[in-house]
């Protein structure tokens, strides 16, 4: 369990990467396509950069952090839970955020940086699980048993 939670949070930083990528993509396009004089308004087909990141935000993330923050009541790291529903909670955040944009777009500065939060967690929770030998279930008394064994 312990190296999906590992694999899990390397999935969501990951997405949050690829968030990144194809919304500049979709900024560059929109931008490009404005100069060739094609109008971008409400009625404008979403552009592939727009519609991956619509599917990785609204979909592939949030199932990633549910699943994440389900397995982290097994995989025994120290904090992990926490960590992990943490991470779904910034992804719920997220969406929020997401939304309150379409209205307010100096909103979206907010998503930005709740994106990278996310990023930063999820790296955080799969280096410390990475990292941890010593389950939480373990105790002092008993690593000391193992390693005279």
């Amino acid at each position: 369990m312990r190296s999906l939670y590992v694999w899990l949070s390397r999935l969501i930083a990951l997405g949050v990467v690829v968030q990144v990528l194809v919304i500049a993509w979709s900024a560059f396009d929109i931008i490009n396509k404005a100069g060739d004089g094609v109008p971008f308004t409400e009625d404008t087909e979403a552009n592939a950069g727009a519609a991956i990141h619509s599917v990785v935000g609204m979909m592939i993330i949030p199932v990633l952090a549910l699943l994440f923050g389900i397995i982290s009541f097994f995989a025994k790291v120290r904090g992990g839970v926490a960590l992990a529903w943490a991470v779904v909670g910034l992804v719920v955040l997220q969406i929020a955020l997401a939304f309150a944009s379409f209205s307010a777009p100096v909103v979206g500065i907010l998503h930005a940086l709740n994106a990278f939060a996310i990023a930063g967690v999820a790296g955080m929770a799969g280096s410390r699980a990475s990292r941890s030998d010593t389950p939480v279930a373990a105790t002092a008394g008993d690593a000391g048993v193992r390693a005279g064994a």
